[in-house]
């Protein structure tokens, strides 16, 4: 049965006095009008692969952006881009004057598979293709503790991690990634994270094991490298998802692990149910 999760709205009241004495509460003015019509036009541009547009309805770019605080003029990282989903979307946000930082995979380290190589040259060509939208874009590699230079320390304003916090549970280094984040963001700097949610309770290694984490272990992760809970948004919720697949998350689209077995059911649930998480690095 599926379970419908509803916002902590306990925490969300604090949100807006939290922002406040952190430093680093939003304008509502004419800016955030701006950014939701510059990125309603990026959302419908041709330049962006059809099946990623698909996607959107599953994804909420643009819900998802504004709950973050994204603006035009922000310097932003994105961790561990893959294919450029966001970076069709990221890129043309901020090329005239932002700053966009892909850190992607570090490549470079030793053991890194064939696979990965492979995904970075076709992410290149990506870029190549379209020195217009994407000339401005500065890769960078990311895989704490080793390789941590995807941006200047103290630079950056936003840093945004999609689907990604389950593979670095499973590989043991997901606080060092944390500290990273961190370490990059300018004091009063916001940490943006989507990732599949796991029911509260959910034992750890069943999390490492299915892909799908609880909110409690990812704010644990962000309150230990330093970071201030501030608000967690719905906009990625999806009720139908009951999190318990036999093949954890992969089970359901994009990825459909089990082919043709099921193949409707699983459309029909579509994407993960996700958290939606904004943290704060505190101003001293």
């Amino acid at each position: 049965m599926a379970v419908r999760r509803f916002p902590d709205l306990a925490r969300s009241a604090g949100v807006g006095l939290l922002l406040l004495a952190l430093g680093t509460l939003p304008a509502l003015s004419a800016a955030g009008a701006g950014v939701d019509s510059k990125l309603e036009q990026i959302l419908a541009g041709s330049h962006r692969d059809p099946k990623n547009a698909a996607r959107d309805v599953y994804r909420h770019p643009k819900q998802g952006l504004l709950f973050f605080g994204i603006q035009p003029d922000m310097t932003v990282v994105e961790v561990w881009p893959s294919g450029g989903w966001w970076t069709e979307i990221l890129a043309p946000l901020l090329k005239d004057r932002g700053t966009y930082y892909a850190a992607w995979y570090a490549t470079q380290a030793e053991g890194t598979s064939d696979f990965a190589k492979e995904q970075e040259k076709k992410f290149d060509a990506k870029l190549a293709a379209r020195p217009d939208l994407y000339g401005k874009v500065i890769k960078t590699h990311l895989l704490a503790p080793a390789y941590v230079d995807l941006a200047p320390k103290g630079s950056v304003d936003l840093v945004l991690t999609f689907r990604n916090v389950h593979n670095w549970a499973k590989a043991g280094n997901a606080d060092a990634m944390f500290k990273t984040f961190y370490d990059v963001l300018k004091p009063g700097g916001i940490l943006g994270v989507v990732d599949h949610r796991a029911m509260p309770g959910t034992p750890f290694q069943r999390q490492v094991e299915n892909g799908y984490l609880t909110e409690e272990y990812v704010i644990g992760l962000a309150e230990r490298a330093g970071f201030k809970f501030a608000e967690k948004s719905e906009v990625n919720a999806n009720p139908k998802d009951t999190t318990d697949h036999p093949k954890g998350v992969w089970t359901l689209p994009p990825t459909l692990a089990l082919g043709d077995k099921d193949r409707d059911k699983y459309l029909a649930i579509g994407e993960s149910d996700r958290m939606t998480l904004k943290f704060v690095k505190p101003v001293r």
